[in-house]
């Protein structure tokens, strides 16, 4: 493999319905910031190292998937909050719904939304360590 600028971002494909409706979804809501844009077919947005590659039908990422594999799933990208109750409550209140209510576990508590094609998305708030 050969390297590139764009090493410095981890990225992560997910295939939606509508580029700019998935554009508007992580900029408005999750912090994201727009890298570049080829709407309706393409677009990416970053958040810290996270470079999420959003495809449209007409993209080449689309098109080079099995039909069988283009379904949203139980994958996710997952996102640390310090604060997840206020997460919940901001996300709410700009009329956003949860897949799940939040739970706990040993690592810290979680609760998943989706994006407007149905991908999942983590939010996680790391337990307190002593």
């Amino acid at each position: 493999m050969t390297t590139h600028d764009e090493d410095e971002y981890v990225s992560v494909r997910y295939l939606v319905d509508d580029v700019q409706a998935a554009i508007d979804f992580y900029t408005t809501h999750l912090g994201f910031t727009l890298h570049s844009s080829a709407a309706p077919a393409f677009a990416d947005v970053v958040r810290g190292r996270l470079r999420l590659l959003l495809s449209g039908a007409a993209s080449s990422g689309a098109r080079a998937t099995p039909k069988e594999a283009a379904v949203a799933g139980g994958n996710r990208i997952h996102l640390t909050c310090d604060d997840l109750d206020a997460e919940i409550a901001r996300l709410r209140g700009a009329g956003l719904s949860f897949r799940s209510e939040a739970v706990s576990g040993p690592g810290g508590r979680q609760i998943l939304l989706a994006d407007p094609s149905g991908n999942l998305i983590e939010l996680f708030q790391p337990a307190r360590r002593p």
